[in-house]
């Protein structure tokens, strides 16, 4: 078997040991400023492109009802992550990417597309059937599960499990259905203009019924599938290429199929719209909503069995995993800091739960022997940041445990598998028993 070093070698050190200065453009701050730019300046080009089809009036009225449903379906996505949430600014750049560099592609790439196929067929209103049902699905999904891709890539320690790509592809799709119905609702505004239409029977009414009332969740619905593709790939062991490469690509494909139909619905007659609706996206946005909220309930069952084990160690205390894997209890613990010790407080129980979190998925992983070459370096470095945080967070979690949770026995079995530390010297933290990794197979 493989041993570990008790410390990481520094990062920017050569084989010989010696500190190697990482290229200009391999700096962190080189790499945000390049992304932050991309992305205003995709904001700026595609405001002045939606300005430009709306007009002023439109693109404000656009904006106004376009805004409505975005706080709600955030939130939903939100509430699904927080088992284990995610930096806010992997979120900030996923909305950010569906909203301004997936939305400019999308109209770009659909719009040339659709005039080269009216010009190579002659057949204008063919052309636009043929771009809305096979064309924008295939150009909008990939756009926006390239930031999904993005996160998956850069971000992966970020990126744990199903949950986590659902909530990466519903932020990118929300984005994106945010900047897609303001063009639609200025769009539908300016017909009205033209016609005089007002009240229920204009355009901009029923255009706000159908896609804010009736279909907020249709965007978020294809993307989701591929995020679900991301997160069955970020499961599978790092020696599973091929299926680490063929999961995000079913999944993508599932989700260009479902907008593909969901597009096509408007050709196939009057009621055609209702009847997909009724009988498809309705079941379908059913049944992934049992998924996600099972995958959700699985998550805290896998923090109950696995953090035990770090109890028995003594890096926590014994009602803590019971705590912790519960959401009633750990919003508990929080609003107990917050009284107590204020925002620093509460800061450092949430950001506690989130490392014991990652703890015990990185267990379980390993458990099922998909952990990685850097196991043990991992866990040291999550059960320090524990350690660092106990003051504030064993108070808060214990009389979270006292209001949620049974009577806890503490004993030795608890111990799933291996335990991985020993007991702690007087005053001092357990560090973890270094060497073999009794996960690796």
């Amino acid at each position: 078997m493989a041993s570990s070093p008790p410390y990481p070698p520094y990062p920017g050190a050569a084989p010989g040991g010696t500190p190697r200065h990482p290229h200009w453009w391999q700096r962190p701050a080189v790499r945000y400023g390049a992304m932050v730019t991309l992305l205003a300046l995709s904001g700026l080009v595609i405001l002045a492109l939606v300005r430009e089809q709306t007009g002023t009036r439109g693109f404000l009225v656009g904006l106004g009802l376009a805004v409505l449903p975005v706080p709600l379906l955030l939130a939903a996505f939100r509430w699904l992550g927080r088992v284990e949430p995610g930096p806010w600014r992997n979120l900030l750049f996923a909305f950010a990417w569906g909203a301004c560099a997936a939305a400019l592609i999308a109209i770009v790439a659909n719009s040339f597309a659709t005039r080269w196929i009216a010009t190579a067929t002659a057949d204008p209103a063919g052309a636009d059937t043929l771009g809305a049902t096979v064309i924008a699905p295939v150009v909008e999904e990939t756009a926006k599960a390239a930031a999904v891709l993005l996160l998956f890539l850069f971000r992966r320690r970020d990126f744990h499990g199903i949950l986590g790509g659902v909530v990466a592809a519903g932020f990118t799709a929300t984005g994106f259905a945010f900047t897609e119905n303001v063009l639609y609702l200025g769009n539908a505004f300016g017909t009205d203009q033209l016609t005089g239409g007002s009240g229920i029977a204009s355009v901009t009414a029923a255009t706000f019924f159908v896609r804010i009332v009736m279909s907020p969740f249709a965007h978020p619905l294809f993307t989701v599938l591929t995020g679900i593709g991301f997160g069955a790939a970020a499961l599978a062991a790092d020696r599973q290429r091929v299926r680490r490469v063929l999961l995000p690509l079913a999944g993508l494909l599932l989700a260009m199929g479902m907008h593909a139909l969901w597009n096509g619905s408007a050709a196939l007659g009057q009621f055609g719209f209702i009847a997909v609706y009724g009988a498809f996206m309705v079941p379908a946005f059913g049944l992934l909503t049992w998924l996600v909220v099972w995958t959700r309930q699985r998550e805290l069952r896998t923090v109950r069995t696995e953090l035990p084990a770090y109890a028995v160690a003594g890096w926590l205390r014994p009602a803590e995993p019971f705590a912790l894997g519960s959401m009633r209890a750990r919003r508990l613990a929080r609003k107990f800091a917050r009284e107590h010790g204020g925002r620093p407080a509460a800061r450092a129980v949430a950001q506690y739960e989130a490392y014991a979190t990652s703890l015990a998925f990185l267990r379980h992983r390993g458990r099922a022997g998909k952990a990685g070459a850097d196991f043990v370096t991992r866990e040291r470095e999550l059960l320090l940041e524990l350690w660092r945080r106990r003051a504030a967070a064993r108070p808060a979690l214990e009389h979270a445990a006292r209001l949620t949770a049974p009577p806890v026995p503490y004993g030795a079995g608890w111990a799933y598998g291996p335990v991985p530390a020993r007991w702690p010297a007087q005053g001092q933290p357990p560090y973890p028993a270094y060497g073999e990794n009794p996960y690796r197979r």
